[in-house]
């Protein structure tokens, strides 16, 4: 077997309390991020029934964390900052077993299957599931994607 030259075996457990240290650092800084991002967007009061400021806050939850990645990761060179999407498909992961656990009673989501609960909870704008009392983009869809994008740009970021 052949071992990989960035995987050495023998780390210490300082080493490995660092990275995962680090991992968590970058994954709250991919949080902070589009914290900033829904900062800016309740500052220009937008309406909570149009589906127009939900779109570009989607846009920004992946561009700003995106770009923030590629100037962080570019600044510290952090290899860790890459794998941040997998704490962005973690949070998806759990998210959405609790929005199939949650109960549908009469309302928009009653006799919906699995896909179309998911589908309706975080990624419609216009004709939602009713659940988690409108949060499902902020919680399930846009939390992930910051992640996700926050890793695509640390990837760029740590090009030559």
């Amino acid at each position: 077997m052949i071992n990989a030259p960035d995987r050495p075996r023998d780390r210490s457990i300082g080493d490995l309390v660092r990275e995962a240290l680090w991992f968590l650092t970058h994954t709250l800084v991919a949080i902070a991020f589009l914290a900033a991002v829904l900062g800016v967007m309740t500052l220009n009061h937008p309406d909570p029934n149009s589906p127009s400021p939900k779109i570009v806050a989607t846009v920004l939850a992946f561009l700003v964390p995106m770009f923030g990645g590629l100037i962080v990761a570019h600044i510290q060179q952090s290899k860790t900052a890459r794998y941040v999407w997998i704490s962005g498909l973690v949070v998806f992961v759990v998210v959405s077993v609790w929005v199939l656990d949650l109960p549908t009673g009469n309302g928009l989501c009653e006799g919906c299957g699995s896909v179309e609960k998911i589908w309706r909870t975080f990624f419609s704008f216009t004709h939602g599931s009713g659940l988690m009392s409108g949060d499902g983009p902020l919680i399930g869809a846009w939390i992930p994607l910051a992640m996700v994008s926050y890793a695509i740009g640390a990837r760029f970021g740590l090009e030559p």
